[in-house]
């Protein structure tokens, strides 16, 4: 057992009223000076024919409050400090309910490789609304750009004046790549327009460790949007520098993990805890193939697992027969338990996913919520093997921690650093739930299923002494934009087949049993019932390794 330690939440957040303005955030504790090497943290990114730099101080050109539903204030912002030479693609907007927290990109050209400059004035602007507002007007501007030029956001401004060429400049379009809403941000209603307008941010339609696109910091607006919507008028950055340049090298890779690793705590009543693989090799973990009936013993290194290939089905791996070594086994050791990380670009390169593995040898039965019961299933979410992850994603331009996405079984979410809990310095909490091993970012209940109707599967977070320091007791498996022989992948990050047997449980009899159970003011249809409950809980596929998951290459995913 691990003894805990005293934790805290950083309230970064101050409380705002209708007519204030958001504060810069900042981390709890100042960054640390990196090690040196390659351009990582050094202000500015080389995109191929273009330099990028991150501009976060903003002077404010509207605060909105004709917002629809009880939405807080919005504000739309120009950027200020732009160096010589460096030129805005677009203006950048937030809530005044978070802190001032965000950027947008401005651009400088380094060479000319083509007979046209990367850069270019538009040609005008098509106002696309304004406000009606007695207090203050504003005037929404899409640039128009050159034949063979994108604009990059559009430009805000307080007059019905069309704003001056000058102020921004379109990216010549083959060093652009199509982007993409993601986020409604707001949604603004005008009194002189039947139609509110909806404000979007964007985000590169093809995302993962081998895509190019970069993120700009702007928005874009109009009335008929859908989320993952492909934008036509307004585009991302495309980064043609094919050797990462901004990526940390490895030295620094240890050093971010240093620094931001996470504490992770597991449930107070956890009874089936994580391990090392190796560990979990040891202790008595076997191989099938589909073409024998006995288990194979696995070497700690899984050297003999097979290596490559696809999950087709031809092996898997399962716990001894027998009962006290299944059962050892299934309890798993924190004492031996690291996290395993996979470094690799994001968003062209312009930030750093460092996804933080987690193996727990067992995942527990769940506990299902109706109404006000809670009911404790003997089998029904139980398989063995459980790969879980966090991932932290570190600004490029400044080495700082930027957000954190936290995997939830078959999804997740992505916090802002401002809206994580910090146990020391800058180093955030990760709470693991009970049985499930899912990752949140505050204690608490959190509902996989219904939470209208308050039904569905408990993932039960908390504080305990039952802890892993990710920031010390970690091993790095992958980062392939290094080269090869840069880090010596482990044998068993090869076997891309499952993990453990595939199970079917007999949910429905046991939905059956719990509508028996139900007053007659909550009672369901068995088949009502069902479609309430993740469909994990009637049966589980064997899980895969890390590597098979499609965020190893891709995005992550909410």
């Amino acid at each position: 057992m691990m003894l805990g330690c005293e934790c805290f939440c950083w309230d970064c957040i101050p409380n705002y009223d209708d007519f204030s303005e958001p504060h810069p955030f900042s981390l709890p504790s100042p960054l640390p000076h990196w090690p040196q090497g390659n351009g990582f943290a050094g202000g500015r990114i080389w995109l191929g024919e273009i330099e990028v730099l991150q501009i976060t101080k903003f002077e404010r050109i509207w605060r909105c409050t004709q917002l629809a539903g009880k939405a807080q204030p919005f504000t739309f912002y120009r950027p200020l400090e732009i160096p010589d030479g460096f030129f805005s693609l677009g203006h950048y907007c937030q809530s005044n309910g978070q802190p001032l927290r965000g950027y947008v990109l401005v651009a400088r050209e380094m060479t000319c490789e083509s007979e046209s400059p990367a850069l270019k004035k538009p040609l005008d602007y098509t106002l696309v609304w304004s406000s009606d507002s007695h207090d203050e007007c504003a005037y929404f501007w899409l640039p128009n750009p050159p034949t063979g030029y994108k604009a990059m956001g559009v430009v805000v401004t307080s007059t019905p004046k069309e704003p001056e060429v000058e102020q921004v400049r379109c990216v010549r379009t083959d060093l652009t790549e199509s982007c993409e809403t993601s986020n409604l941000l707001v949604t603004i209603k005008s009194k002189s327009s039947k139609d509110p307008l909806q404000i979007w941010n964007i985000q590169p339609c093809d995302r993962g460790m081998l895509c190019k696109g970069v993120s700009v910091g702007t928005f874009v607006c109009g009335a008929y949007f859908d989320s993952e919507e492909v934008v036509e008028n307004i585009g991302c950055l495309k980064n043609l520098d094919s050797t990462l340049h901004a990526m940390p090298n490895l030295n620094q890779i240890h050093a971010l993990i240093e620094h931001y690793g996470p504490t992770v705590y597991f449930h107070p009543d956890e009874t089936y805890m994580p391990s090392s693989v190796q560990w979990f090799f040891k202790n008595g973990a076997l191989l099938y193939s589909a073409n024998g009936k006995k288990g194979s013993a696995i070497d700690y290194q899984g050297s003999n697992l097979p290596s490559g290939g696809t999950n087709d089905g031809a092996f898997w791996i399962d716990l001894p027969s027998d009962n006290d070594a299944k059962n050892y086994l299934k309890k798993g050791d924190i004492e031996s338990s690291e996290l395993y990380v996979h470094v690799k670009p994001a968003l062209g390169g312009s930030f750093t996913d460092i996804a933080m593995w987690v193996f727990c040898p067992f995942n527990g039965p769940a506990t299902l919520k109706v109404a006000l019961m809670n009911i404790e299933m003997s089998k029904i979410g139980e398989h063995v093997s459980d790969w879980e992850h966090f991932t932290l994603r570190i600004n490029n331009f400044t080495g700082e921690l930027w957000s954190v996405f936290f995997s939830q079984h078959s999804g997740g979410e992505w916090l802002d650093a401002s809206d994580l809990e910090f146990i020391k310095d800058n180093k955030p909490i990760v709470y693991s739930s009970k049985h499930g091993h899912a990752s949140y970012p505050h204690p608490g209940t959190y509902l996989q299923g219904s939470s209208k109707l308050g039904i569905g599967v408990r993932n039960d977070a908390a504080r305990s002494e039952f802890v892993v320091d990710s920031s010390t007791r970690y091993q790095i498996v992958a980062a392939e934009y290094l080269g090869n022989g840069a880090v010596n992948e482990p044998c068993w990050l090869q076997y891309m087949r499952e993990w453990g047997p595939s199970i079917v449980y007999d949910g429905r009899s046991e939905i059956e049993k719990l509508i028996d159970m139900l007053p007659m003011f909550v009672r369901f249809s068995v088949e009502n019932l069902i479609d309430l409950f993740p469909t994990e809980l009637y049966g589980e596929e064997g899980p895969t390794g890390p590597k098979e998951k499609e965020n190893w290459l891709g995005d992550e995913y909410c």
